[in-house]
């Protein structure tokens, strides 16, 4: 396994859920397009651009994008821009016949040399490891995305932001909507707040047709909100309560709701959320993980009564409800872990309340 993978290291409890898949065919099966995404991929024909392909949901967006693109009967090509230095190397896309690209977004020759094509998705951001360091969270995700969206201002353009641009909420409040106030927590969350500004801007200058997609935590086997829970029920690490609810979507739901966002994309940009149904009590995600693994989880802290939380109404009006539940996320990551397979070692940091990763 690369460098971004840790093992679990688990005694399997008596019971474990099964799978929904092989371990090795994980990818496929987070990558499965459903028809709605069919259905927009025939609508938009040409190329496709993902820049940032390289994190934790670009190798599932391309594969999504290819294999829906071949199933809708419209051949084109996928491109994959990315540093490709975290997690899946550039053979994980090339073996999908996805096209990579390498290069550096902030140098302007690799940045001109990229594409044109008529439809791009940018997932570029920092986040980790910025705490403290503002200048960084200026230069990706606030310059940055400026000077991509002048550079492919012609093209329909779904862009990722997160619900971190919202203040924290109640759970009464079923979470924010799209209207919802924007007042940021944390350094982190108001550079994506200036990254959304950014394509504003340019949109306005060149009618760019755009989406903002605000996303609030998707998860896979190896990666998310329940992965960090099931880690620390495993090793009887005291859990945090102070941010005590979230909001959770299964990594193949939110990429196929991604997609179809296609057809909002505007000018102006139109914000949209792309979360679960469901706002999650964390200790009650951590009791049915630790019923689900044989381990009795350790709690510390206290429920706080906000969080960053989404209401995505809009978005399953529009695309569906999310397939997978929360228990059908819970068993599957159970399962993952049970069966001590590798993980990405990348925690969420979903407990802190400052908004400093």
């Amino acid at each position: 396994m690369r460098g971004g993978y840790v093992h679990t290291g688990m005694s399997s409890p008596s019971q474990i859920p099964p799978l929904p898949c092989a371990p090795q065919e994980v990818d496929t099966f987070i990558s499965r397009p459903q028809p709605g995404t069919l259905e927009t991929l025939q609508e938009y024909p040409g190329d496709i651009l993902v820049l940032g392909a390289g994190g934790k949901m670009g190798l599932h967006l391309c594969r999504m994008l290819a294999e829906g693109s071949r199933l809708a009967g419209m051949p084109r090509t996928v491109y994959a821009a990315s540093r490709f230095r975290t997690l899946a190397g550039r053979e994980a896309y090339e073996s999908a016949g996805i096209r990579t690209l390498v290069g550096d977004f902030r140098d302007q020759g690799f940045l001109d040399s990229l594409p044109d094509c008529p439809l791009v998705f940018y997932l570029v951001g920092a986040k980790f490891g910025t705490a403290g360091n503002p200048g960084l969270l200026e230069e990706i995700n606030v310059r940055l995305p400026l000077r991509v969206a002048e550079r492919f201002s012609s093209a329909r353009t779904v862009a990722f932001s997160t619900g971190c641009v919202y203040s924290y909420t109640t759970p009464a409040s079923c979470g924010s909507v799209e209207s919802s106030p924007l007042e940021p927590v944390g350094e982190y969350a108001r550079s994506c707040l200036g990254r959304e500004e950014a394509f504003n801007e340019v949109s306005a200058r060149h009618r760019t047709p755009v989406v903002l997609v605000r996303l609030n935590y998707s998860v896979e086997f190896r990666y998310g909100v329940p992965v960090d829970i099931a880690r620390k029920v495993l090793s009887g690490e005291p859990i945090d309560l102070g941010m005590g609810y979230v909001n959770i979507i299964w990594q193949g739901d939110a990429l196929n709701h991604i997609i179809q966002c296609l057809s909002l994309a505007s000018s102006p940009p139109v914000p949209i959320n792309i979360t679960g149904r469901e706002i999650l009590r964390v200790r009650d995600l951590a009791t049915r993980l630790g019923q689900l693994l044989g381990r009795e989880p350790v709690f510390t802290g206290e429920e706080s009564e906000t969080a960053w939380l989404s209401n995505a109404s809009h978005s399953h009006r529009l695309f569906g409800a999310p397939l997978a539940s929360p228990e059908q996320i819970l068993q599957w990551v159970a399962a993952w872990q049970a069966r001590e397979q590798p993980v990405y070692d990348k925690p969420t940091g979903f407990e802190r309340r400052d908004g400093n990763f």
